[in-house]
């Protein structure tokens, strides 16, 4: 497959090319294994039913309509929030080093353990056990499901809502504009028209009843994060990377379950639309037949996704440009072909947006939205982090507050790198020294750490293709510290607690999960095992663990 495109199947050149290496999946795990797996598998599924109960008084709650407010026994969380927040904590801690364990059955080792990996279907039914009581739980880590109604109120009146924000469009006493964040309030729609269509429809079924918006939502949300449990498998077959690997590193990872599933963030839906179509277009591709009839109709299909995606969220809009550098490869590589592959998908990509902007009856105006989030400053974001720690110099050596100066400077230079960036992925490709799947990863990294605001989902953009293609510890070591790391520090409610709930909460929570891990020493595999006892285990326990 990967000589269709041109791309070498010996050693690939060049620091980022490393990156990536054969990895087939080996399914068979011993009697030891097994039960070891059913052992993580089901410790991650109480933390995750522990995370939906703790919700229940310390999630995103809405400000008004809380089903649970005068409940006898539900609506108790609500009224003790230390405990409520330590039931959260325990079982985010939980399901996070779940996560930890199971990948050394999707993985291995790092410093060599065994090669067998667990089958697809043992980690699709973990993925799904963990899913399940996060799909049903109050939203969780975020508030934006509440800007999202909001903004679908404002469509559904006809009103334009990348002009009004939701307190000028519906009133500061509307049950919805309530529910915001005081931040959004007064501020326009940064979301694509496709989104914002399905927004409407959300709510001629719903009204302003929130909670029933709030399911219909995380059902879009699921669809998307479905879509990727889809496309994850099939683009890493294309890069000859284990699909199970694939899967638990961008699937399976707690940022995707808590902000995806729980934080019902329509990136779930932007990654996934993503995702299908570049699966689909390089079907089209790399398929032995001329690319008609049948094949451009899939690649015109599989581009057609990628667009729907962008009218979610813009960024996707990137993943076009390497399918059209695959395409002119497949062309010959030569300008005539660049320019034609980008006459191709630019006019599928036009005709697309065109047809949703028309259809939904929104417009263009979504163009004007796009840097919205950057009102917010975010410590994740480099530039934002390089200006604001500048600033703060400042001030501390008396010559003033200088911050918003430096940021006016640093986040133009930090978009010019971040495209140079993408170009010399884009020629990468071109040139057959870097899969599509690759490039469009570490395009999409530079993005997100080069943007002038990043939330702690947005890495899931950078995570996800690149689960597919990068195999190599340099990068699954720190994504996979930055994934616990953020996991476990943010706020289930979205907001702030009180420091000493906090503190409170915490202790709590490293007192039993220390017991826990005291109390399952013997039946989870806590540490790596030793080669010796992998290749002859005892039965019973995981061999090595203890």
């Amino acid at each position: 497959m990967r000589r269709v495109l041109g791309v070498d199947d010996s050693r690939p050149h060049g620091t980022v090319a490393v990156l990536n290496d054969v990895e087939p999946d080996r399914p068979g795990l011993d009697s030891a294994e097994l039960n070891a797996l059913r052992n993580v598998r089901l410790f991650g599924a109480v933390g995750s039913v522990m995370m939906a109960v703790g919700a229940l008084g310390a999630g995103a709650q809405p400000v008004l309509q809380n089903p649970l407010q005068g409940v006898r026994v539900l609506g108790l969380f609500a009224r003790i929030p230390t405990s409520a927040l330590s039931v959260t904590m325990i079982g985010t801690v939980m399901v996070v080093l779940s996560w930890l364990m199971l990948g050394r059955f999707a993985v291995g080792s790092f410093r060599g353990g065994s090669p067998r990996r667990l089958s697809r279907s043992q980690l699709d039914r973990t993925l799904l056990l963990w899913i399940v009581p996060l799909s049903v739980a109050p939203p969780m880590f975020s508030k934006d499901v509440y800007s999202y109604l909001a903004q679908s109120e404002i469509t559904a009146r006809g009103l334009d809502p990348y002009v009004l924000g939701p307190r000028e469009a519906l009133g500061l006493d509307n049950v919805l504009t309530r529910t915001v964040p005081t931040i959004w309030r007064d501020t326009p729609a940064p979301y694509g028209p496709l989104f914002l269509w399905i927004g409407r429809g959300i709510t001629w079924l719903t009204g302003d009843n929130i909670v029933f918006g709030i399911f219909l939502h995380r059902v879009v949300a699921l669809a998307g994060v479905a879509l990727i449990v889809w496309s994850l498998p099939r683009l890493a077959a294309r890069c000859r990377v284990s699909s199970v690997g694939a899967l638990w590193l961008g699937a399976a990872n707690p940022l995707l379950l808590f902000h995806l599933v729980a934080g019902i963030h329509n990136e779930a839906l932007m990654l996934g639309l993503m995702l299908a179509g570049i699966e689909l277009s390089l079907r089209a591709i790399e398929s032995a037949s001329p690319i008609r009839g049948p094949a451009l109709a899939l690649l015109i299909g599989g581009a057609g996704l990628i667009a729907l995606s962008a009218t979610v969220k813009i960024p996707s809009l990137l993943a076009l440009g390497f399918v059209g550098m695959a395409l002119a490869r497949r062309w010959g590589a030569t300008v005539r072909s660049v320019l034609a592959s980008a006459a191709l998908l630019a006019g599928v990509a036009a005709a697309v947006m065109l047809v949703i902007s028309w259809a939904s009856g929104l417009g263009f105006g979504w163009v004007n939205t796009l840097n919205t989030a950057s009102a917010v400053r975010s410590w994740m974001s480099l530039p934002t982090l390089l200006g604001m720690g500048t600033g703060r110099a400042g001030v501390l050596l008396g010559i003033g507050d200088h911050t918003t100066a430096v940021l006016s400077l640093t986040r133009p230079i930090a978009s010019v790198v971040a495209g140079v960036i993408a170009l010399r992925m884009l020629i990468a490709v071109l040139r057959g020294r870097l899969h599509p799947i690759g490039a469009l990863g570490v395009s999409l990294g530079a993005l997100v750490l080069l943007f002038p605001v990043v939330q702690p989902w947005y890495l899931l953009w950078a995570v996800t293709p690149l689960a597919a293609w990068a195999t190599r510890p340099v990068f699954r070591v720190p994504v996979i510290c930055f994934s616990a790391f953020v996991s476990v520090i943010l706020m289930p409610n979205g907001s702030e607690y009180q420091p000493f709930v906090i503190v409170q909460a915490a202790i709590a929570t490293i007192l039993t999960v220390t017991a826990l891990i005291a109390v399952t020493r013997n039946h989870l595999p806590w540490r790596t095992p030793d080669g010796a006892e992998t290749e002859h285990p005892r039965s019973g326990a995981y061999s090595g663990s203890l």
